[in-house]
């Protein structure tokens, strides 16, 4: 059997709101209740599990490799809700976007700080 990812739990302030907000700006299915979780299921079968918590919440990334189409599609959404974008994981590059490995990417906030980022060509050339 091969090593894949099936899924990562997400730490959230309100889970609703957060998985609401990555299947909106991503054009994904709503999210499921599973437990205590809120599960948004990527189309590769890999899961991001919505947990809720009081607690402190480290910043995570997430990268999301998408079509040139998707691209547009989620930058179009972005922009419509005015939420600020990036070029690189550093923040220091507002509203552009970046051309690595010819393709495109930028990088945005989620509800709860999370660094999530759109690509259209993996890094390095691979798969």
């Amino acid at each position: 059997m091969a090593v894949q990812l099936n899924h990562t739990i997400v730490m959230s302030r309100n889970q609703e709101e957060s998985a609401k907000f990555l299947t909106e700006i991503l054009g994904l299915p709503d999210a499921k209740r599973f437990g205590p979780f809120l599960v948004v299921e990527m189309d590769n079968k890999v899961n991001l599990d919505f947990y809720e918590t009081d607690g402190d919440i480290t910043s995570q990334h997430y990268a999301f490799l998408i079509t040139e189409t998707e691209f547009d599609e989620i930058f179009a959404r972005l922009r419509e809700r005015n939420i600020r974008y990036w070029a690189d994981p550093g923040q220091t590059q507002a509203d552009k976007i970046n051309h690595n490995d010819g393709g495109r990417g930028l990088y945005f906030e989620d509800p709860n700080g999370h660094l999530l980022e759109i690509i259209t060509r993996p890094y390095g050339g691979g798969n």
